[in-house]
């Protein structure tokens, strides 16, 4: 990818904490899947966690499943700051979960996280390297993209292809792409511009992006984990264990 023009430094990013968990059920019927335990730590403590190293000051947590357990949980951290974005009334999925939180955002690029995205750093840190890609003139939003294959616990087709100048294109329906999305993105809120009111997902800006040319990618450097389900958890912990040995 092209170096940017001018390198952001995000001082807010959103944490999408609002999901039911389905498929980690048994272990969400009474616990959040932002709670689950991953080598000891909360998924959410993972996340926020590398926000805090990256500089980031406040992180926006949505709720609405079993949403009191998360408050209490992120009650006490000071860094990041804990802002709740409160969808107990209604799920409003990520990218209505976003628009409700814009006001608290800032009109500066800032992070999306979802909540359960984990992985193992390389060299350099991932979100550091994503805010370094950042090209406000030529892009709305830069989607951290992990290795289709080598991924822990990703058995799919992909998400992305991506050209020599990092924009994004999307798999066909039979197609293998090399590019999984891996849950995290640094989007300016030019995106959400004209966005739908309640609930929708956040890759209906993505392809909307994706028609103007605006939608970039970066490759994470490292290892990424999709933590999906409870048998997901063991290879995702065997894989921390051997990383720090």
């Amino acid at each position: 990818m092209p170096q940017p023009a001018r390198a952001v430094a995000p001082r807010h990013a959103m944490v999408l904490a609002a999901g039911l968990g389905q498929r980690m059920r048994p272990l969400t019927d009474a616990t959040p899947k932002p709670l689950i335990e991953v080598g000891g730590k909360a998924l959410i403590d993972h996340v926020l966690d590398r926000l805090a190293a990256a500089g980031v000051e406040e992180a926006i947590v949505n709720v609405h499943y079993l949403a009191d357990q998360i408050e209490r949980h992120v009650k006490a951290r000071r860094q990041p700051k804990i802002v709740i974005s409160d969808e107990r009334g209604v799920l409003l999925d990520t990218g209505g979960g976003v628009v409700k939180a814009l006001p608290l955002l800032g009109q500066a690029p800032f992070f999306v996280v979802n909540s359960d995205t984990i992985w193992i750093e390389s060299v350099q840190a991932n979100l550091a390297s994503l805010a370094g890609a950042f090209d406000t003139n030529r892009m709305d939003a830069v989607l951290l993209l992990a290795p289709t294959a080598g991924s822990i616990g990703y058995a799919g087709r992909g998400d992305f292809l991506m050209t020599p100048e990092g924009q994004l294109e999307r798999r066909g329906e039979r197609d293998v792409a090399p590019f999984v999305y891996a849950g995290t993105a640094l989007v300016s809120p030019r995106l959400l511009n004209g966005a739908p009111a309640g609930a929708f997902s956040l890759n209906r800006m993505f392809d909307r992006a994706i028609e103007a040319g605006r939608l970039c990618g970066l490759r994470l450097e490292g290892t990424w984990m999709h933590v999906g389900t409870p048998d997901a958890i063991k290879a995702a912990e065997a894989a921390i264990l051997a990383s720090a040995a």
